[in-house]
């Protein structure tokens, strides 16, 4: 390793702080022959160091740093102590077979996502430095989880900020089915992990889908972008009287119509059209629901999409408020990193003032314990939500 990264004067902080980040604006220099994706020294003004880490001048985030320790040595034994640390760490997640066994940032592996369904895992390297390293981690990976197959899912738009292509295909062992079979909480679902969102479903939101049944007891409830049906199958099978889902997708209703049959479910509405457009018809139609589910997509991915995100968000949720009776339930949430519980909070506030309606908020959301937060990575928490009733 023979280069370092020099920072400017006073730039120090958020990596004395271990923050994972080296932005591009507090770099002064850069010191010896190297290329992108390989491993630098960063050191202060003074040329003291600080950390170590993996380089892209390609990306905004220059250096994503993995060791504050001096004289560590980044070997293969670094990498399989870091995986084995992140795979143990998921011991306490109970009542599934598929959660995530490595986030990113979050378990100090910058780039890296990897998660399990059933016996495959998926993994995705959304950073240059991890991507180069793919093949290495694929085999470490192999020797501690000893999956079926390992599938890369190298397709999300992040990686053409680092200046690599989109992809996707197997990297070890046995090819995964169309449809891989999951359980979780007891009930069985359809993932598609090569053509679905993300890896294939919504780990995160486990917990949230148990909390959110509870409410849907004897309630006509409507659950807004749908995607595979998850809420909509545990809504069922806490007696709720009727659920209407709503997606963009018809691929994804469709699999969310398997997925209630695999589940024992009477059948479900499926609508497939754009939710805010479909929530005004019915607003102007006279439907009323008891539940309102709202778990919309990203709509902010960069600091300059938060404002028309806040719209977006404000909008959705006076559409879903003015379609619930008295005493009825909103489940909202928001898994855009770059709006914070605090301003999601406000936004669905100032909804309900447009509404006229009284809100309270009865429980705060998360996302899962397989989505860690690092205290010193705030930016690892991104979902929230807010089981609120209605008046």
């Amino acid at each position: 390793m023979a280069a370092n990264v020099m920072l400017k004067r006073g730039r120090e902080k958020p990596v004395l702080n271990r923050h994972p980040w080296v932005f591009s604006g507090a770099i002064a220099r850069i010191e010896g022959e190297v290329e992108d994706g390989d491993l630098v020294r960063v050191l202060d003004s003074r040329g003291s160091y600080l950390a170590t880490g993996y380089l892209n001048r390609r990306s905004q985030i220059v250096v994503r740093l993995l060791s504050w320790k001096a004289g560590e040595t980044l070997d293969e034994g670094f990498w399989h102590q870091r995986l084995q640390r992140a795979l143990g760490a998921r011991q306490g997640v109970s009542a599934t077979n598929a959660l995530r066994l490595v986030y990113a940032e979050a378990d100090q592996l910058p780039g890296l996502i990897v998660d399990r369904y059933g016996d495959w895992l998926v993994m995705q390297c959304l950073t240059l430095g991890m991507a180069r390293r793919r093949e290495q981690m694929a085999e470490l990976l192999a020797q501690i989880a000893g999956p079926a197959g390992i599938y890369a899912r190298d397709d999300a738009d992040v990686r053409l900020q680092e200046g690599l292509p989109l992809e996707s295909g197997l990297l070890l062992g046995e090819a995964p089915p169309d449809r891989v079979e999951i359980l979780e909480h007891g009930y069985r679902f359809l993932v598609d992990v090569r053509e679905g969102h993300k890896t294939g479903f919504y780990l995160d939101q486990r917990d949230n889908r148990r909390r959110t049944s509870i409410y849907c007891a004897g309630a006509e409830v409507l659950n807004g972008f749908a995607y595979t049906g998850a809420f909509g199958v545990y809504a069922a099978r806490a007696g709720a009287r009727s659920v209407v889902n709503v997606d963009t997708s018809e691929a994804a209703l469709s699999l969310a119509q398997e997925n209630l049959v695999l589940n024992g479910c009477q059948p479900q509405e499926m609508v497939t059209g754009d939710v805010f457009q479909v929530l005004r018809e019915y607003r102007e139609a006279g439907r009323a629901f008891d539940v309102v589910i709202l778990d919309p997509p990203k709509f902010a991915t960069s600091q300059a999409q938060v404002m028309a995100a806040t719209r977006g968000y404000k909008e959705i949720n006076m559409l879903a408020l003015q379609l619930l009776r008295p005493g009825g339930v909103l489940v909202t949430f928001s898994c855009s990193g770059r709006v914070s519980a605090d301003l999601f909070q406000k936004v669905v506030f100032g909804a309900s003032v447009d509404a006229g309606r009284d809100v309270q908020i009865v429980e705060y959301l998360f996302q899962g314990p397989d989505h860690p937060v690092l205290l010193t990575f705030p930016e690892s928490a991104y979902l929230k939500g807010f089981i609120c009733r209605v008046w």
